[in-house]
């Protein structure tokens, strides 16, 4: 397969270096510090196209394709992957789902502020007793004829307090199984609708991850997206597609930590001489080099998979899993190529190391992207 890019997505990775250098960049080591999201950076990306970029320019969008998109969310990675998550959520998962379920009304009502920045979005999935098992879902939303009534928590929502629409995802009957669950739009200034605590995260600490708790909130009818129990349906496809941003986040995560140990090796000195001239420091660079550009060969794929209107469900998996685990695993090597200074903040991989972890959990767990691997080979 040859992925040689064309000159527009040429120029619109060089566009999401640019920003992610000049804009996120300065002030990174801070908001990781302070846990601040980045609420300047977000709205500069909303401004440039990044917050709806596969959206039909009818809607607010860019119109760009899966590729581009990877494209961009590998270039913020390498800098700020708590301002790429933002990105990749709102792209993902929120502009995506409701472009392609949603009915035309939904989309004239919120896709297009989601698509332009003016407003981000959550989706909300994952519940205390429901991560990785996504069919075991408390939260209800009891159908009252015009309206559902929706109770109960969700749980490490990206974009928690930052968002102003909510994808919730919500069991109506019970007896149905998978078959009974819902997938309904809520607004943030719903009566009934709190924001729990921040969490206090080992990474990503720039994305404001929060619980979210349904107290009898109202939530119209024509708030549901697709049919009656098209919700656990519309996780899935969603997720699946949502896989192919993450595991473009943490291909630009160890791309960022290896350009960093690159660099460092080339002008730190031991023994007489810079350490990449030492085997045991080149080896390492050798491994992080092959794994990354192996990492991006998969994540490409994918992403043309998804643009092809071919079947994204394994190559996406595969994409996701390979791409987390180097992500893991060069970024504990970039530290170790630093030596005593990658362990302090300043030299920024101490922080994509914590920043790495997430990716093997999100999104579906590297355990999850083994499972839908396994399946997928072994069907037929």
């Amino acid at each position: 397969m040859n992925f040689s890019l064309s000159e527009e997505q040429l120029m619109i990775q060089q566009a999401a270096r640019d920003f992610a250098q000049n804009e996120l960049l300065p002030g990174v080591i801070e908001r990781d510090d302070a846990q601040e999201f980045p609420k300047e950076q977000v709205s500069k990306m909303g401004e440039l196209g990044f917050m709806g970029m596969m959206v039909n320019e009818n809607y607010g969008g860019s119109g760009l394709d899966t590729l581009s998109y990877v494209l961009v969310m590998e270039e913020l990675s390498k800098i700020d992957a708590s301002s790429s998550v933002i990105v990749s959520v709102n792209n993902s998962l929120v502009c995506w789902g409701l472009e392609t379920y949603g009915t035309e009304e939904q989309k004239e009502k919120y896709l297009t502020r989601l698509a332009t920045g003016e407003i981000i979005g959550a989706f909300c999935l994952s519940e205390p007793e429901a991560g990785s098992d996504a069919t075991s879902q408390k939260t209800t939303a009891k159908d009252m004829g015009d309206h559902y009534v929706l109770n109960g928590t969700k749980n490490w929502i990206t974009n928690g307090n930052s968002a102003a629409v909510y994808l919730v995802i919500a069991q109506t009957d019970v007896e149905k199984g998978h078959r009974g669950i819902n997938a309904l739009i809520v607004e943030k200034d719903m009566e009934g609708f709190e924001i729990g605590p921040k969490e206090n995260k080992l990474g990503i600490r720039g994305s404001d991850t929060h619980s979210l708790i349904f107290n009898d909130v109202k939530v119209p009818k024509e708030n549901r997206i697709g049919e009656d129990g098209f919700g656990f349906k519309f996780a899935m496809k969603t997720l699946a597609g949502g896989r192919i941003g993450i595991a473009a986040q943490a291909l630009g995560i160890a791309a960022g930590a290896y350009e960093l140990a690159l660099k460092y090796s080339k002008e730190r000195k031991a023994f007489g001489t810079e350490i990449a001239n030492h085997q045991a420091i080149a080896f390492k660079l050798a491994d992080m080099h092959t794994k990354i550009q192996a990492a991006r060969n998969l994540v490409y794929q994918a992403a043309c998979d998804k643009d092809d209107g071919d079947n994204y469900d394994l190559s996406g998996a595969m994409a996701k899993l390979y791409a987390a685990e180097t992500a893991m695993e060069v970024t504990v090597e970039a530290v170790q190529i630093h030596g005593g200074n990658g362990f302090v903040k300043d030299y920024h991989v101490e922080r994509l190391m914590r920043d790495a972890k997430i990716t093997q959990i999100y999104e579906g767990t590297s355990e999850i992207q083994k499972i839908v691997i396994s399946r997928s080979i072994l069907k037929d």
